[in-house]
């Protein structure tokens, strides 16, 4: 049961990355954010990189290339596409458009680990597929036609694409790197891929958006809850538990974060978002729970 609640806490302080990445958008800007959530990640992280440098050193002169890209995708990438997203989409839409992260993966894996797709997964492709689209046009056919497309939506998508891709070369990490190695050595490449692409930006390196409470709080929670405890709970969680079993429990972000917008932001949920929900909830049933069967 603990580690049942572990993985549940783990997916639930993920949620609110998305609610206080969104509360928080007007007062920061999305390098920024994604700078220094990770920037202060990493001053964490430090002794530990530290006490383990010799092997962290001895796996990126041998994996270069492939953690360079890990990095690139799972700490630089996917939150910087996340927090540009959220300026200009509701929490809520965010976390709908992740849920179809699972069946992004299902079509990665048969195109680059070349595993079988069954016809039932298929089904589960273009139901979750036909939720994203739906919440995308807000329920309005008309909007293809108006492109009234939110481009906030299209930073969520590609943001899942990014993280999809990343979980699917995780395939491929180093074997010589425990979990936690790995999550310190990314942190290291991503951050320093962040500090080049902030220097070349048109942004100041400047803290005085922490002179602002509600910003200071919201990324005290982002660096502590969803950057280290979830990464560690999810970690030990999935060691007892399997991939498999822990990998469900990521669709309780979208009822989660429901309820946190709610609370937090104010955010109403429309008849369209029941749409994508049950789109997106059955697709994810399909391809997941019946993947066999086909």
């Amino acid at each position: 049961m603990r580690y049942y609640i572990l993985v549940i806490l783990a997916v639930l302080f993920w949620s609110g990355n998305f609610i206080f990445g969104r509360y928080i958008s007007s007062d920061i800007h999305p390098l920024q954010l994604a700078f220094y959530r990770w920037f202060f990640v990493l001053l964490l992280l430090m002794p530990y990189i530290l006490l383990r440098y010799k092997n962290l050193w001895l796996q990126f002169k041998n994996n270069y290339l492939l953690l360079i890209i890990q990095s690139a995708l799972g700490i630089s990438g996917f939150n910087t596409f996340l927090y540009y997203g959220l300026q200009t989409t509701t929490a809520t839409n965010a976390l709908l458009i992740n849920s179809s992260i699972p069946i992004i993966i299902i079509v990665l894996s048969a195109l680059i680990l070349k595993k079988h797709v069954t016809k039932v997964q298929l089904s589960g492709i273009i139901l979750s597929t036909l939720g994203v689209i739906y919440l995308v046009l807000k329920g309005n056919i008309d909007n293809i036609i108006a492109f009234e497309f939110t481009k906030g939506d299209f930073w969520i998508i590609a943001a899942c694409f990014d993280w999809a891709l990343y979980s699917v070369l995780l395939k491929y990490k180093p074997k010589d790197l425990n979990a936690f190695e790995f999550f310190g050595l990314t942190t290291l490449i991503g951050t320093i891929i962040l500090f080049f692409v902030f220097l070349f930006s048109e942004q100041q390196f400047s803290l005085e958006f922490i002179s602002k409470g509600e910003v200071f709080m919201a990324l005290s929670y982002i660096i502590i809850f969803p950057s280290i405890l979830s990464f560690y709970f999810w970690n030990i969680s999935t060691a007892k538990l399997s991939a498999n079993v822990t990998g469900q429990f990521a669709h309780l972000m979208p009822i989660f974060g429901a309820v946190m917008a709610y609370y937090v932001l104010g955010e109403v949920l429309h008849p369209y978002h029941f749409v994508g929900i049950l789109l997106i909830g059955v697709g994810i049933y399909l391809s997941t729970f019946l993947k066999g069967k086909g």
